[in-house]
């Protein structure tokens, strides 16, 4: 019966991963899901923000929490959470520049809010994200252009590279291409590029350079590696070695944001991986969800909160970004 409920209010392609799960994980997961949602829907100002910290009003922010709306599968223009996902996205269309397409005041947060509208455009093909989408794609293409790394750092001036900003551009570059914009081949590969620079001996993923590997930073390397679909290369099956031994719940300073990346990395890495990080996550933040749905970590509870679901989402599978 819970199959079939979910089968109607996810659809078949999200089925297809809950089969893999008996129907007490299924309902468990959802209403944990559920709760976490409600939570942002009933916190979120009628401007499309969010007040918990000053993290809560950043485009990055928003794009994050409207992920989390877009993931569980419901209808974005006139499912339950139609209206915060508009407000939001609004939000985010007002906090751009309307020359340049530059969202916010660092990449960080150009880089997600981009991802959301090109998830959000995907699904409702609405016209008024269309051409904001390609000026934010565009902006991103651009200022790879002018730095020297081939790669992002906090301003699209910039002429270093991180290996946390430059994959948020690029899996916001994935996002926008599958959404029908226009993206150069050159400039996804030239970024990976920088990316497996970036890469140790060990298979991890360093900062500006191939030392000071960590957890999250590996998860981003073996993302984009997985979306580019190069999965018999050796730095693809070196990150995998690193995440088996490492991949467990998040560093300790940056415990959601390493969630969120660690959950797309093991779901790419194979479906034993999967399988056992993923049961072990949902139990681990069942346990420390508050009564209000919510999550507390550095960034506020907003960011926890969509951080911490969208570690979960993948049990959907709904959203193009998370296809295998």
């Amino acid at each position: 019966m819970m199959l079939f409920y979910l089968t109607l209010i996810l659809g078949a392609e999200c089925q297809e991963i809950f089969e893999q799960q008996n129907d007490d994980f299924v309902r468990s997961l959802d209403q944990s899901y559920l709760r976490g949602l409600l939570f942002l829907q009933n916190s979120q100002t009628e401007d499309g923000k969010w007040i918990d910290s000053s993290y809560g009003s950043e485009p990055g922010v928003l794009g994050m929490a409207v992920l989390a709306f877009l993931s569980r599968g419901d209808d974005p223009e006139f499912g339950p959470f139609s209206k915060p996902l508009a407000r939001s996205i609004e939000q985010i269309l007002r906090l751009q520049n309307k020359e340049t397409g530059y969202i916010g005041n660092s990449m960080y947060n150009h880089g997600f809010a981009t991802l959301a509208l090109a998830e959000y455009y995907g699904l409702t093909n609405n016209t008024e994200i269309g051409p904001a989408l390609k000026k934010a794609t565009n902006l991103i293409v651009s200022a790879q252009k002018t730095n020297p790394k081939g790669a992002w750092r906090y301003s699209p001036e910039s002429k270093d590279a991180d290996t946390t900003i430059t994959g948020a551009q690029l899996v916001a570059l994935f996002a926008s291409k599958n959404a029908g914009i226009e993206v150069p081949d050159e400039a996804i590969a030239k970024g990976k590029q920088f990316l497996i620079d970036c890469q140790d001996e060990k298979g991890g993923f360093g900062y500006t350079g191939n030392s000071g590997a960590n957890l999250p930073r590996t998860a981003i390397g073996s993302l984009i590696l997985s979306l580019d679909k190069d999965t018999d290369s050796k730095p693809f099956k070196s990150s995998l070695e690193y995440l088996r031994e490492n991949a467990r719940f998040g560093d300790q300073g940056h415990k959601f944001y390493s969630l969120y990346y660690t959950a797309q990395a093991m779901f790419r890495a194979s479906p034993e991986d999967w399988n056992t990080w993923n049961l072990a996550n949902v139990r681990q933040l069942q346990a420390t969800q508050s009564e209000s749905g919510s999550w507390t970590g550095n960034y506020g509870t907003t960011f926890a909160t969509s951080a911490a679901l969208l570690s979960m989402a993948l049990n959907y599978r709904y959203l193009p970004i998370y296809e295998r």
